[in-house]
């Protein structure tokens, strides 16, 4: 049966027909809708973890139960949960564990582009490299055997393109599962990486890269399709779609496993075709592997300068055919299209860039088209902005009149940094704030540091950081940003929510009542609500005449969330407003200029976007004039 599904609907999909039950992952795009998918599958267990190490260590887990199970988590939290896959690594599983770990090239909502498929090779973990949706399936259901056959955790490796774009998928149905053991495995010597077990264990793992290597040779995730000797083209991932659609007439060799890579199978075909070269997203995995065994690729006319080492295609961002092409041309591959004035013949004969669907600018014959001249389109700048209503704003408005420093991390409040709110210093990886708020006051740095984090952020990875700051009486005052859902990654339970991924009712978790158990003094601990911008200036201002460390709680729930959405009504600005401009600092995109100036100062007076407005008020407590009240109220000003 085939269904249009996503990549991650096919994983999702590919897991319970493996006869997964326990899937544990972290929000984090472009891997998050895999375990939202994957929950409503019947006898299954799945969770939202409160980090990518914890949801990987319940997975393992399960494994070590003898159930099959997976984590799923974007590139940067396997960072995250470095030391539990290596461990497991080590380890090795009774049932079958795979790990997906989903890249994204070009940072489309990452704050690195790294390649995890090195991960893979550092720790010796089999790493598969789906093409599409289909391949997306299929991998993940090979990934479990391939985990049970040799006794090692597997890595899955999509990337964006592949997680987010949908195509025909045939599906199957749940194979039967592995029989419960009756008893839980104890085997100190394989499961206890004491030292003296650690090192017996040290030699099994590179006899089983050495299996994984030979098993890649006539791995059915490993194909050669042969068109042609002219060119070879060695490819993994997204980047065999665009080597079949830019080269149609070369040979490729389509790499599904790129960890341990078929040595032999990579020779063979190279041997069989006479210019070869290496076509893969992001950094020269393949390529440099390739050139240690010897082989020879293609040498363009301008060589990689040291140390950089591809030597055809972009080191940086993701591929498409457009880039695939112009690259191509650069390296001689391909001849140089024209893109205006160009002609070819009807059927596609005479001196087009074959298979590119572009002509050359020479040539051809009768009947002949022109292309069409290419115009740019000018499109308006549309700077980030956080939504109408997010009740970080009020903070951010605050700490930028106050001019303290602001160090923050990794969701919706990293748009703190955006003008005209213009409050945000730094911006690491979650959970950095706290701590690197914390170093640059035990640096010395005369000025106070504020740390800002997310409710989720706070249970990821913020509580230890919090911890050592109050430990090391910091002078840092920590701000935890309570929207009462992981906003960034589009709405996800935590433990502050009261629900599991799974839509069951569970322990709501205070997270004043967490920070006041870590030990901080009873006045150093308050709860505001988010829009009362006044309370919040006036505590801040407090504490930051104070020392010691202090944490803020700002809680209200998103602007988008549907309760959210029916509590307030929208504003409307009065003729008192005389265009101060004080309520566009507040950056909220429900606020505009009219075409009316004041006549005195002769600055635009202020509008309300009824539609976009959520009537937080937070315009209307900063305005001087009292200039902006609620729409019914406006009738009878």
């Amino acid at each position: 049966m085939k269904r249009l599904l996503s990549g991650n609907e096919a994983i999702a999909r590919a897991a319970w027909e493996a006869g997964a039950v326990v899937g544990a992952g972290y929000p984090g795009t472009p891997s998050t809708e895999i375990l939202e998918e994957f929950a409503p599958y019947p006898d299954v267990y799945a969770e939202w973890s409160p980090n990518e190490k914890v949801a990987l260590d319940v997975a393992i887990g399960s494994a070590i139960a003898g159930r099959r199970a997976f984590a799923t988590m974007k590139h940067v939290g396997l960072n995250v949960a470095m030391d539990s896959f290596w461990s497991v690594s080590m380890t090795g599983v009774e049932a079958g564990l795979v790990v997906v770990s989903a890249d994204d090239p070009s940072l489309h909502s990452s704050q690195n582009e790294q390649d995890n498929r090195f991960i893979a090779r550092w720790a010796r973990v089999p790493c598969l490299d789906p093409a599409d949706s289909q391949d997306s399936h299929d991998f993940m259901v090979a990934a479990f055997d391939l985990s049970e056959r040799f006794d090692t955790p597997v890595l899955l490796r999509p990337t964006t393109r592949v997680c987010h774009t949908s195509s025909p998928v045939e599906v199957g149905e749940i194979r039967n599962r592995r029989p419960v053991p009756d008893t839980y495995v104890r085997n100190l010597a394989k499961y206890d990486m004491a030292p003296a077990n650690a090192r017996a264990r040290r030699p099994v793992i590179e006899h089983r890269v050495e299996a994984l290597a030979d098993y890649a040779e006539t791995s059915p995730l490993n194909r050669a399709e042969m068109r042609g000797t002219r060119l070879g083209i060695i490819t993994s991932g997204v980047a065999y779609a665009y080597a079949r659609e830019v080269f149609p007439d070369a040979s490729t060799l389509k790499l599904g496993m790129v960890y341990p890579l078929p040595r032999k199978l990579i020779a063979d075909f190279a041997a069989q075709v006479d210019t070869l070269i290496v076509l893969e997203e992001l950094d020269p995995f393949v390529e440099d592997q390739v050139r240690l065994m010897g082989i020879r690729l293609h040498e363009p006319p301008t060589p990689p300068t040291y140390p950089h080492t591809k030597s055809i295609f972009p080191l940086m961002g993701e591929l498409d055919p457009a880039v695939v092409r112009r690259s191509g041309v650069a390296a001689g591959l391909l001849e140089a299209p024209a893109l205006i004035g160009a002609t070819t013949t009807a059927n596609g004969s005479g001196n087009g860039v074959a298979g590119s669907g572009i002509p050359y600018a020479a040539g051809g014959t009768s009947p002949s088209f022109r292309t069409l001249p290419l115009t740019p389109v000018e499109v308006a700048p549309r700077p980030p902005v956080l939504c109408p209503g997010c009740p970080h704003r009020s903070s951010f408005y605050v700490l930028h009149k106050l001019g303290v420093t602001v160090n923050g991390d990794i969701g919706c409040y990293t748009l703190g940094m955006a003008k005209p709110l213009d409050a945000l210093h730094t911006a690491g990886c979650m959970g950095a704030s706290i701590a690197v708020a914390h170093g640059g006051a035990v640096a010395g740095d005369p000025g106070r540091h504020v740390a800002v984090i997310g409710d989720s952020t706070f249970f990821h990875s913020g509580i230890p950081a919090l911890l050592n700051v109050l430990y090391n009486r910091s002078n840092v005052v920590t701000i935890i940003m309570d929207n009462r859902i992981t906003g960034m990654t589009g709405h996800q339970e935590n433990p502050g929510t009261g629900h599991t991924l799974q839509r069951q009712e569970t322990v709501e978790v205070d997270i004043e009542g967490v920070v006041r158990s870590l030990g901080f003094p009873q006045d150093k601990v308050r709860t505001i609500k988010s829009y009362d911008v006044k309370a919040l200036e006036k505590q801040l201002k407090t504490w930051l005449k104070e020392d010691g460390p202090a944490v803020l709680i700002t809680q209200e729930e998103c602007a988008l969330l549907p309760t959210a959405k029916a509590t307030y009504l929208p504003l409307a600005v009065t003729d008192a407003c005389n265009g101060c401009t004080i309520c566009f600092r507040i950056g909220c995109p429900a606020i505009l200029q009219s075409d009316e100036l004041d006549e005195r100062t002769q600055r635009p007076l202020a509008l309300i976007d009824q539609v976009m407005c959520t009537g937080c008020e937070i315009c209307a407590q900063v305005c001087p004039r009292d200039a902006i009240l609620f729409r019914e109220q406006v009738a009878h000003v």
